[in-house]
């Protein structure tokens, strides 16, 4: 297959309604930022902010907020592909909340995901940022699937599912009172399928763990844990060494990979079309302890 195979009129109305939204988050807001992580539907949101601001500097800086428990790999491309754009990253790190006290860690090797809430509200009060552009997506979570492309937040940083505004013929209600601010998601109505689609398109380069690759890891509840300093086998229990890909990447501690030869993004379209389970259901820990758990976090702060 070659990038005239994606070119798909579905993909070019996608692609031009989240260059709309960045657009209007640039005219409409003062202090916005986009959310950079070096995982795929962030990576997407950079060529999209590419396209829709280049060849001028991005209109906002570029943040990423550091659990201290990140795949070393997606760190290194964060900031080689930041570099490589000259824009400007702002990291908040988890372990500077750990530091002043507004994080508490029952256990040294906890999942720190949850935690990120508490240093995300830091750095949007430090920087007084007013709209974070992130890579969420309806299709990942039932929670987000409730969420508007626009999502307000208040004083607190909290988001309530009843106080939602219309979003009628893609216009958007951006009146915020001091202390407020919007998370803004301009590919919220993409799928995995979609943003592989455009991935392959577009040829843009990933972290190779999205690809097949060897990987020591340990099967726990259904699910392949890597075997890492942050996720060590317990006792009784036995590694493997076996091909896998990431379809998602965040904190190690809840972050596993599915097994798949797919070592293109061709290869992933075709095996994303197959798929039934979403890529959060099918690979991250924190999302299977409830069905609320994620809109609880949401409702506390969370991405």
């Amino acid at each position: 297959m070659n990038a005239a195979t994606y070119e798909l009129p579905h993909l070019r109305a996608l692609e031009a309604e989240a260059i709309h939204v960045m657009r209007e988050v640039a005219a409409e807001l003062e202090r916005p930022v986009l959310l950079f992580s070096g995982g795929k539907d962030s990576i997407v949101l950079l060529r999209l902010a590419e396209k829709a601001f280049r060849p001028g500097r991005f209109p906002f800086p570029v943040m990423h907020v550091d659990t201290g428990h990140n795949f070393p790999e997606v760190i290194e491309f964060r900031d080689r592909r930041v570099t490589e754009m000259g824009e400007r990253l702002v990291v908040g790190h988890l372990e500077e909340s750990i530091r002043r006290g507004t994080v508490r860690l029952a256990d040294p090797l906890e999942s720190r995901n949850g935690h990120q809430s508490v240093t995300l509200l830091e750095a949007i009060d430090e920087h007084r940022f007013d709209c974070l552009i992130g890579g969420a997506r309806r299709d990942e979570e039932k929670a987000r699937a409730k969420e508007r492309i626009f999502s307000h937040r208040d004083s607190f940083g909290q988001w309530q599912p009843k106080e939602q505004r219309p979003e009628l013929w893609t216009l958007f209600n951006t009146r915020i009172r001091p202390g407020e601010h919007f998370r803004a998601f301009p590919i919220s109505n993409w799928t995995e399928l979609d943003v592989w689609l455009y991935i392959a398109r577009e040829q843009i380069p990933l972290p190779q763990m999205y690809y097949a690759h060897q990987r020591e890891v340990v099967r726990r509840r259904g699910l392949l844990v890597p075997v890492t300093p942050v996720t060590p086998l317990q006792p009784g229990e036995r590694s493997e060494v076996t091909q896998v890909r990431f379809r998602t990447v965040g904190d190690m501690t809840c972050t596993c990979p599915v097994e798949s030869p797919a070592a293109s993004a061709a290869e992933v379209v075709a095996e994303t079309l197959t798929v039934t389970i979403s890529e959060r259901g099918a690979t991250r820990m924190d999302d299977r302890t409830s069905d609320a758990s994620m809109e609880r976090r949401k409702k506390e702060g969370y991405f």
